[in-house]
């Protein structure tokens, strides 16, 4: 569920709020866009791959966070950490070799 709109890393550029396919975030003149509609987010993590600037952090838990920290995602890496997984952006390589299902299906050939 989407949790964050990193108020110092967005650009307003407001493609997030384009691509979400269940219309979460509402445009603001001038800010970031806001998290209008949390509960009606489907978890896709079309606006966390999407966002140039990793200014987003979608939980993979479908469940609302109680609270979530900024600096502690940043910390951690979880900001744009799903783009990074899968290599969306510049100068990334995807990291799917790695995951479980792909060594799965790798073996069965």
């Amino acid at each position: 569920m989407i949790e964050l709109v990193s108020e110092s890393r967005c650009i307003k550029c407001n493609i997030c709020v384009s691509v979400c396919p269940t219309n979460v975030f509402d445009s603001v003149p001038n800010a970031p866009p806001t998290i209008a509609r949390q509960s009606d987010c489907q978890t896709c993590f079309m606006c966390e791959l999407y966002c140039p600037v990793d200014a987003l952090f979608v939980a993979p838990e479908t469940d609302v966070l109680t609270s979530v920290s900024e600096a502690e995602l940043a910390k951690t890496g979880l900001l744009g950490s799903y783009r990074e997984n899968i290599g969306w952006g510049s100068k990334r390589k995807s990291t799917a070799k790695n995951d479980q299902t792909f060594q799965i299906l790798k073996q069965m050939k």
